[in-house]
Formats: C-alpha cells, structure tokens, sequence
C-alpha cells in the first residue's frame, strides 16, 4: 500500500492539532512545518506517535525550503491564518494571497494529489473588510495555480483550545457591562473544531474534489445569542449593552493598540456581516459530513474553568449541598 503522505501548514493551532490526531489514527504520516520548533515543537510531537510525525522549522516564505518538503508529498493542507496584521511581513495579503497561491502552485509542480486550504465563511459579502478581501483574492489564486484544489470555509470555529469561546468568557467573567456590537444582531454556525477535522479527513479519504464546500455547524445563533449562552454556561449575569457604531469604531481604534488586540477596525467590519451558508456551494452536509455537536452541549464541557468552584459549580452539587 502506497505510503500516504501529509504536509501540514500551520499545524500548532486548535484545528491543526486535532488535525494531526485525527490523521496519525488513520495510518498518515505528516510533516508539520512551523516557524519556531523551539516554541511549538513539543506542543506538536506529543499530538501523535513516533514514526507518524516529522517536523521542520522553517520561514513560510523561503520558498526554497517548502519547495523541498514536495518531493514527497500526497497531500498538502494549509491551515495559517491571522486575524490581525503583525509586524514582520505578517500582513494579510501575504499571510492569505501570496502564501496560499505558492503552495497551490507548488502543488501543481509536484503532482500533489490533493492540495486543501482553509479559507473562511461569508468573506464575499464583507467586501470593506482587508481580512475577507485578501481571503478572497487568496482563493482566486489558488484556483488560477491549482485547479483542482478544494477550499474550505469555516464558520467561527469553537472548542476548549480556542480563541473565541474562551476569551469571551474571561471577558464575561471580569466585565459587569459587556458590549453588543450592531446589537448582537449577526448571525453565525459555529462549527466544532472535531467536526471541522472530520470533514477536511472525509475530504482526503474520498478525495473529494470540490473547489469550495462551506463548513457550518447545525444552529445559526446572533451574536447576542451566542454572549447569552457563554454566560449561561458560566453562570454568570451581565448587562448586555448595544454600542452605537462611531463608538465602537472608538474602542476598536484603541483595542487595535495593544499586542494582542480584542477587537480591531477590521473586525468590527466583519461583525457587521452573517456568517452563514450562502446557499451558492456545496457544504459540509452536502458531501456527507453533518457537524452534530451543539455549541451549548460542547461549551458546557469545559466552562466550568470559568466559573467560581470549577467543574464543582453544577447546580446538581449545589443541591446536594443544600
């Protein structure tokens, strides 16, 4: 049986990692590429055994080295992606254009069978947001390289290793007032991050060959729903207060300051749009992958991190207590 060879960009975030899992079970060999081995190394070797996982350091943009890491590959599956620009050449058009389009290409080169991106939901209609705009462009570039690449668009994608779920309720925990941008009127279809994995292995299994498949969980929640469920797993009450846009663009200019911003300009653009099908491309129910898990089932198993007495906070030991 022929060896079934994974190249893996961006291995060392949530999806990566259970990502990685979920292949090494599956009898794959990956190579992880990722820029600091010194800081991510051990996170990733301890996602699978020995023999199932090679990893390399390597600057994303020395071409000469990544094109190197072709000569054996089946598969490639780039998951890099930012949410802000950084210094460093960290922009988005290189990061989510320039990057993705050389790795298509690539491909190509080397006769990869399968080349899968991990691009993101509802970036067409975002049209004055940077991060869609250099999504999308991304996208047309790896098509014009790479024909037969598949393209994924998640929703907002969730589990304990995040950073969506688990950085609102640290917020929620700390502020008595929190703020609804657009009135917590914007839709979303949180996506789990096992079911998002599920579907890009389903991909690669049946090789799946479909330029675009939309990646959505099974429930569309408004923002303002999904603020309520966090602090309803929490146990906490919060007053939940609309932000008049020019406000919010205020916050967001000072938020954007610091080195790890909440809340950038961008951002708050892309609030602006639903984040659901948009009933144009197949999606992950169309090619046989529901996401089942519910956002309030999954958010429960691990928020008792963030309330009072830990996982010892469930209304049945206060019972039993009282």
């Amino acid at each position: 049986m022929k060896v079934k060879n994974c190249l893996i960009f961006g291995g060392s975030g949530q999806i990566g990692r259970n990502l990685i899992r979920k292949l090494a079970k599956n009898n794959y060999r990956i190579t992880v590429v990722t820029r600091n081995i010194h800081q991510k190394g051990l996170l990733i070797k301890t996602q699978a055994n020995a023999g199932f996982i090679d990893i390399v350091e390597s600057n994303i943009f020395n071409e000469e080295k990544v094109r190197k890491l072709f000569e054996n590959t089946n598969i490639c599956i780039n998951l890099v992606g930012i949410l802000y620009e950084k210094k460093r050449g960290n922009t988005f058009k290189n990061i989510h254009t320039i990057f993705p389009s050389l790795l298509a290409k690539l491909s190509k080169q080397y006769k990869c069978k399968q080349f899968i991106h991990l691009s993101a939901l509802g970036i067409n209609q975002a049209i004055d947001s940077d991060y869609a705009k250099s999504k999308l462009q991304g996208e047309i570039e790896i098509i014009k390289n790479f024909a037969s690449s598949t393209i994924l668009r998640p929703s907002v994608v969730y589990s304990v290793d995040d950073n969506f779920t688990t950085n609102f309720m640290t917020l929620l925990n700390r502020l008595p007032i929190f703020p609804l941008y657009y009135s917590g009127k914007t839709k979303f279809t949180p996506i789990h991050c096992s079911d998002l994995t599920d579907i890009i292995l389903q991909v690669i299994e049946k090789n799946i060959q479909s330029n675009i498949i939309e990646c959505v969980g099974p429930e569309v929640i408004s923002f303002k729903g999904i603020i309520e469920k966090l602090l309803n797993s929490i146990d906490k009450k919060r007053i939940l207060l609309p932000l008049p846009t020019p406000i919010a663009k205020i916050t967001a200019s000072f938020f954007q300051l610091f080195p790890k911003p909440l809340l950038t300009i961008d951002q708050l653009k892309l609030l602006k749009y639903d984040n659901i099908i948009s009933k144009k491309y197949k999606t992950n129910f169309d090619i046989g992958v529901p996401a089942l898990r519910s956002f309030e089932e999954e958010l429960n198993k691990y928020s008792y991190m963030w309330k009072e007495n830990g996982q010892y906070s469930t209304k049945k030991y206060k019972s039993q207590e009282d």
